[in-house]
């Protein structure tokens, strides 16, 4: 098999939740320029509206609105994916939420917002979308779902976003537990991020300040957007169809060097 097969996903069908910024924008694009079939979903129609035109000039990409903070939000997206496609190949589980604050202004309503979206939204939405993936999947040729975790649920973070690293830690090992009962015909991976130049990280760069940030890292500079396509099309291609059940931190090094 020659190395441009190895790594192909062209065909392929994909779904990107929070494919209207940051990540999952980077990583609808390196799909959609491989060859990829995209639908990305999130609660803003007009950043999907943007990204999606901007997409379609370099391959098929679609948007759906979606509210995949709630169990019956993830069932209507579920469906409007089942209208359009009979099959799916490949889920990437990229919505999620932020809340920082010192730990006496910790509420429930800043926890239930931050759960809800990236731990219960990411196993509702694989949820529905179970069927389209076992019609794709195979032991031969797996379906494949990434879940986006972060650094952070690896690490302790310097802030104070005790809902966020939690919830991450959780989608880990939600990661792992799904990829011992869905397999051999779908595998689930993550990818744990660190600085990237995404919607939620913004804030925490411009707080740091770039420069610094690059600085504390070993690679000596933020995530770029190939950096995140890469490590989602290898999981997606065949070179990573025995990897199943693994968090893969795509850090510049944070998390395993320290």
């Amino acid at each position: 098999m020659s190395a441009s097969d190895l790594f192909s996903v062209a065909g392929k069908r994909a779904v990107v939740t929070g494919g209207g910024s940051g990540i999952g924008t980077m990583i609808a694009r390196g799909f959609v320029e491989a060859g990829v079939s995209v639908i990305i979903a999130s609660r803003k129609e007009a950043s999907l509206k943007e990204v999606t035109d901007e997409l379609s000039q370099l391959g098929d990409c679609s948007y759906l609105v979606a509210d995949l903070s709630t169990e019956d939000g993830c069932r209507d997206f579920g469906a409007a994916v089942a209208e359009r496609w009979d099959s799916l190949d490949i889920l990437v589980n990229n919505a999620g939420a932020n809340w920082g604050a010192p730990l006496a202004e910790q509420d429930h309503a800043s926890w239930a917002r931050v759960l809800n979206v990236n731990v219960e939204g990411v196993f509702h939405t694989t949820k529905f979308l179970l069927p389209l993936l076992q019609a794709a999947g195979t032991a031969e040729e797996p379906a494949r779902i990434i879940n986006i975790g972060s650094v952070d649920g690896i690490q302790v973070p310097g802030f104070e976003t005790y809902a966020y690293s939690s919830s991450k830690a959780a989608v880990h090992q939600l990661t792992r537990h799904l990829a011992k009962h869905l397999a051999p015909a779908i595998t689930v991976n993550a990818i744990a991020p660190g600085p990237f130049q995404s919607r939620m990280m913004k804030a925490t760069i411009a707080a740091a300040g770039e420069e610094n940030m690059a600085k504390m890292m070993p690679l000596k500079r933020i995530g770029r957007p190939e950096d995140m396509a890469g490590p989602a099309i290898f999981l997606s291609s065949k070179a990573g169809a025995f990897l199943t059940g693994a968090v893969i931190p795509v850090d510049g090094g944070i998390a395993t060097t320290k």
